[in-house]
């Protein structure tokens, strides 16, 4: 086989396992065997339509086999995928596509406004389907030659193309092989967005790698994922803290069946302690981690034995990817002591879409600030840039977040820094009220929790804190509503 590629494995699964179910969606069950046809079909009429070695093909949708197969077929040809986030307005849609060349789009509609040179419907899709023969791959596909090309959220700034290679992936799966220790008779239930890095490379191509059983579900809602937990007998699942919060405060959640559930994976934002102790209770516990897009996307992690003892933390490294924790003169920072989280491994990007490559010493830098306690286990501070200094001292907000999250009143928060003419910046706490609760004694409740100069000076009542995808609060959207007169510099 010349393809040794991310778009050969259909091909390797279905001549080990060929009539093991591989995907389900929507009642419908597709084999490997059926899978790896499906993926020849389409690469031959994206071939017919003018795809060839090296150009982009760009999917737009929400979670459905065809994504899968897009990723596979373009994998087959030696072109590129691009996964598109169905959230992003039009403008920022054609920014992308514009950006990386995309050559085709695969997409549900409507997309009638974006300007692309080849264009596939879902509406037409299984038709072009089962009028095309399968292609048998020809291109010689390396682990060097890049497969994915994931843009990071956009946040502060025009979105990046992290330029992911086959063997970026493939690495990235094996890591989460050996540490999640998934089976070969996994079920995964896949609702987070397969266009987010954790939806797909920490969940979805693991599972289809060892063979097991991806359950896709096009939205998240609580209580279909409850009833399809006990239908399909799902034993992995992953999810950000409000999905996890959301589904034990459904009315079903009490009776719901979750026998099955052998692991609970978190990212995006530390579990709080009140969600732990709630799945506990259950007899689940979690596993966390740390990841971002430009390492495929995992970093750290946290196994299900830690959760209690080391509440908080993200963990340690993957097995195969190597993390320090830097002072900014480069020296290793001391346990304790907050530092910049570096990243170098088999799984970090080659580069951004048009830029320098990733990491020119070998080591990433990601921008986010930890310490590491004595046996290593890191914990995340904050973004370097979201950090504020308040007479003197370094404040980091996710810090201050985490203990007013501990108010039993409190749903939601966020903490920005905003000018002051004294201290040059305090803190701002935008918070969400649990319903019927009071947390009009929050400062007072902070008050020996935190260092006097870490407490916000004031609070702001809000319906809802927005947030990525991923879980991430957007804290550019904070700042332009609350903290005018910030200098920013877009990233």
């Amino acid at each position: 086989m010349r393809d040794g590629g991310v778009g050969s494995w259909p091909e390797r699964r279905a001549r080990r396992t060929p009539d093991r179910v591989a995907v389900v969606h929507g009642g419908r069950r597709v084999t490997y065997r059926e899978l790896h046809e499906r993926v020849l079909r389409l690469a031959r009429v994206l071939r017919g339509r003018g795809v060839g070695r090296g150009d982009r093909v760009a999917y737009l949708g929400a979670n459905h086999p065809a994504f899968l197969e897009t990723l596979f077929a373009t994998g087959t040809l030696g072109a590129v995928f691009v996964p598109l986030n169905v959230r992003l307005a039009a403008p920022e849609l054609a920014y992308v596509l514009s950006d990386c060349g995309v050559a085709a789009l695969v997409h549900a509609p409507p997309a009638a406004e974006l300007d692309v040179p080849c264009r596939i419907p879902l509406g037409d899709y299984e038709e072009l389907l089962a009028e095309a023969e399968p292609e048998a791959a020809v291109e010689a596909v390396s682990g060097e030659d890049p497969c994915m090309i994931m843009y990071t959220s956009g946040t502060t700034g025009r979105p990046k193309g992290a330029v992911l290679s086959h063997a970026n992936v493939t690495w990235n799966s094996l890591n989460v092989l050996v540490d999640v220790d998934l089976a070969a008779d996994e079920v995964t239930l896949v609702v987070a967005p397969l266009f987010h890095t954790a939806g797909l490379n920490m969940t979805c191509l693991p599972t289809l790698l060892k063979g097991g059983r991806v359950v896709l579900m096009d939205a998240f809602d609580p209580g279909r994922v409850l009833e399809t937990i006990a239908a399909e007998r799902v034993t992995y699942l992953f999810g950000v803290p409000t999905m996890y919060d959301a589904l034990a405060a459904h009315p079903g959640w009490a009776g719901a069946d979750l026998s099955s559930l052998r692991t609970l994976n978190c990212g995006g934002a530390p579990v709080p302690l009140r969600t732990i102790e709630t799945y506990l209770a259950r007899g689940l516990a979690f596993s966390q981690g740390y990841g971002m897009t430009e390492a495929s996307p995992g970093v750290l992690y946290l196994p299900p034995d830690q959760a209690v003892a080391r509440a908080g933390s993200a963990g340690v490294p993957h097995f195969f990817t190597d993390v320090r924790i830097a002072l900014p003169d480069g020296r290793d920072a001391a346990p304790g002591e907050p530092g910049e989280v570096l990243v170098r491994g088999p799984n970090v990007m080659t580069g951004y879409w048009g830029g320098p490559p990733a990491a020119p010493d070998g080591w990433l830098r990601t921008g986010d600030v930890a310490r590491a306690d004595a046996d290593g286990y890191a914990y995340i501070v904050d973004r370097i840039k979201d950090m504020y200094v308040s007479g003197g001292e370094n404040v980091y907000p996710a810090e201050v977040e985490a203990v007013i999250a501990t108010h039993p009143g409190v749903a939601d928060c966020a903490v920005i820094g905003v000018p002051d003419p004294t201290w040059g910046e305090t803190g701002l706490a935008i918070v969400v009220r649990e319903p019927g609760a009071d947390a009009g004694d929050l400062l007072d409740y902070l008050d020996g929790r935190l260092a006097r100069y870490k407490i916000p000076r004031s609070v702001v009542w809000a319906g809802s804190i927005p947030r990525t995808a991923s879980g991430k609060i957007v804290k550019p959207a904070l700042r332009a509503l609350h903290g005018a007169g910030r200098s920013r510099t877009a990233t």
